[in-house]
């Protein structure tokens, strides 16, 4: 089944079993707690991405912290060689 490929037809039936099932007053209701939902969804997911992208710009900051510590220490580490070769 492919969610993204829905026809028109399709669509139409699903309307009008809805409009059966629920009654023509109820849609309106229905319409407006599932745009409510999606909104919450879409905010809960926007809420994961952002604690994601936090996380891991820290981790960055880190491993970047710790190359350049790195870095340094190799350099004293190849100053000191270099002096004691001369």
């Amino acid at each position: 089944m492919h969610l993204l490929f829905i026809s028109g037809q399709e669509i139409l039936m699903v309307l009008i079993l809805a409009l059966l099932f629920f009654g023509a007053k109820s849609i309106p209701e229905i319409a407006k707690m599932l745009g409510k939902g999606m909104r919450e969804f879409k905010k809960a997911t926007s809420e994961i991405q952002r604690e994601f992208d936090n996380s891991t710009s820290e981790i960055s900051k880190d491993l970047k912290d710790m190359d350049n510590k790195l870095k340094d220490e190799s350099r004293r580490i190849s100053d000191q060689i270099n002096k004691i070769k001369h």
